[in-house]
């Protein structure tokens, strides 16, 4: 049986989405986290579904909105998220009694296909090191290969949670890039200069540059543009928390780093002597010759350089070292739950997802398989015969199974 809802005026998804991410979500919710819910209401959920009652949200409502992202490019995958935040928003609101059913669990959302990893081979980690020694960098990729660590786990690395004499690694920090928010009490007319209702015309210059082409159109009460706001808070490179203490625990440095890192650390108090004044203490391991730490987007974009310098082909940047780390440390032996450890994983199952087989390692286990079933030496002729050999035994028991059958 339904509850009834409160009485008073029922808000709009629009308004109720605002409420739960200004007033619940961000209670519970990490910085990266809310900064992706609120654009994917932003983008998805209050175009599609913000004019509806909640009290009058119907489940042909989102079917129609998953359909129409669908048809505008947007993989399964993505679509599945926006149900999921919706879902979520709108079971606060029927446990509030604001509605009496959360119409999102009568929906089916897309299913999406999980990205298959593809991680470095042996022979791609070398070749792939080699090109990154070339660069100030090197450490960093050696670190989050060697490590499995996530990018924002390794630009977020500090000195004072590296312990060379223990060979130990304490990563109590990430770095992330937020999004800007308005700190004035006015959003829309802060951002006013910016904002552009119209879609850009075919074959616009004034975006020709941008990496993701045209912006979409603002909507008519956007609130967005908070990189220019002169009270903006809470953006730009932020070190923050891993999601789960399970990230936070201590991971073995290899012993061969420790040397190398040494040398690393010498070089940059070199580079900060000669920065002088303009060196900007950070306390990471990894930084900028100014002692700002590394931009993700930078990051990103000199993984790719090497990836081209060392003649591999194109991969995501997970591949590249956490999934490149579970599958090598599997190729070596290493068992499931030491991977899980090293890797910081809270389930064994998260783990496997990781480990991706190799060629090798199935030629191999099959070969083993043919050593047992048809031991080496033995002809087919020999095989066969022996399979085909009868003994008195056998024979009289076919012949009484035959004459049962009669």
């Amino acid at each position: 049986m339904k509850s009834a809802p409160k009485a008073g005026r029922v808000p709009t998804v629009a308004q109720w989405m605002n409420t739960y991410l200004t007033t619940i979500a961000n209670l519970k919710l990490k910085p990266r986290s809310l900064d992706d819910y609120w654009s994917k209401t932003r983008n998805d959920i209050i175009p599609n579904l913000g004019q509806h009652r909640l009290d009058k949200l119907q489940p042909e409502h989102l079917e129609r909105a998953y359909a129409a992202m669908l048809g505008a490019g947007h993989a399964p995958s993505h679509v599945l998220k926006v149900h999921r935040i919706l879902s979520r928003a709108l079971k606060i609101a029927h446990r509030r009694r604001v509605i009496g059913e959360n119409v999102a669990t009568l929906v089916d959302p897309p299913s999406a296909d999980e990205t298959e990893a593809n991680p470095f081979s042996k022979e791609e980690v070398k070749a792939f090191l080699q090109a990154a020694a070339k660069r100030r960098t090197f450490m960093r990729w050696v670190v989050g290969i060697g490590n499995g660590f996530r990018q924002g786990e390794t630009l977020g690395l500090r000195w004072p949670y590296v312990d060379l004499e223990r060979e130990l690694f304490h990563p109590r920090w990430q770095l992330q890039r937020l999004t800007w928010r308005h700190g004035c009490t006015d959003p829309h007319a802060c951002g006013a200069r910016l904002h552009h209702f119209e879609p850009c015309p075919p074959g616009c210059t004034v975006h020709k540059g941008y990496k993701r082409g045209c912006p979409k159109p603002c909507p008519r009460t956007c609130t967005r543009h908070a990189s220019t706001c002169p009270q903006r808070k809470e953006g730009g490179l932020v070190f923050t928390r891993p999601k789960t203490k399970k990230s936070q625990q201590p991971v073995p440095i290899p012993p061969p780093f420790v040397p190398a890192l040494r040398e690393h650390r010498a070089q940059q108090e070199a580079e900060k002597a000669a920065a002088g004044e303009l060196w900007q203490e950070c306390g990471a391991v990894f930084t900028r010759p100014d002692g700002r730490p590394i931009d993700p987007r930078d990051d990103w974009e000199e993984f790719k350089e090497l990836l081209e310098e060392a003649g591999i082909s194109d991969r995501r940047l997970y591949d590249g070292s956490r999934h490149t780390t579970a599958t090598i440390l599997n190729e070596l032996g290493v068992d499931m739950p030491t991977i899980m450890e090293i890797l910081r994983h809270t389930q064994i199952s998260q783990t496997r997802r990781y480990v991706t087989g190799r060629s090798t390692l199935s030629e191999d286990a099959m070969r083993r398989i043919g050593d047992v079933l048809w031991p080496t030496g033995e002809s087919v002729s020999e095989v066969t015969t022996e399979t085909r050999t009868e003994t008195p035994d056998r024979r009289a028991a076919r012949a009484r199974r035959r004459r049962r059958i009669r």
